[in-house]
């Protein structure tokens, strides 16, 4: 964080789930960047990210103890891929990242490289 900072850059997560479980996340992790709720998803839509979780797959998240409809303040099964951008002051995308893969984020070292070329 104090290296994304040093740029005079900020972190900001985006969640689909409703404000009230993204402050619970919030609170539960500790976390020292604000997350934004997206309910519904509609602009990780806008950016081409979101997917249907597929049916063989629901009870699955359900033996986990993740319940998406009830995390998400919706009956849907929408969730977005994992993406990462680094948006420069004008608004624009300049740098991202984005997987099919859950487990898989951006590298940090690549977010501060892309931040670095922005000066």
């Amino acid at each position: 964080m104090p290296d994304i900072q040093s740029y005079g850059a900020t972190l900001v997560a985006v969640s689909p789930q409703t404000p009230q479980t993204s402050e619970e996340l919030v609170d539960a992790k500790k976390l020292t960047y604000p997350v934004l709720s997206d309910e519904g998803a509609w602009t990780a839509e806008r950016y081409g990210l979101v997917f249907e979780l597929d049916e063989s797959l629901r009870p699955i998240y359900g033996n986990f103890g993740i319940d998406i409809p009830t995390s998400n303040g919706d009956d849907t099964f929408r969730l977005p891929l994992a993406a990462t951008y680094v948006i420069d002051t004008d608004g624009k995308v300049s740098w991202s990242y984005v997987s099919t893969d859950y487990t898989t984020r951006a590298e940090p070292e690549d977010i501060l490289d892309a931040l670095a070329d922005l000066e």
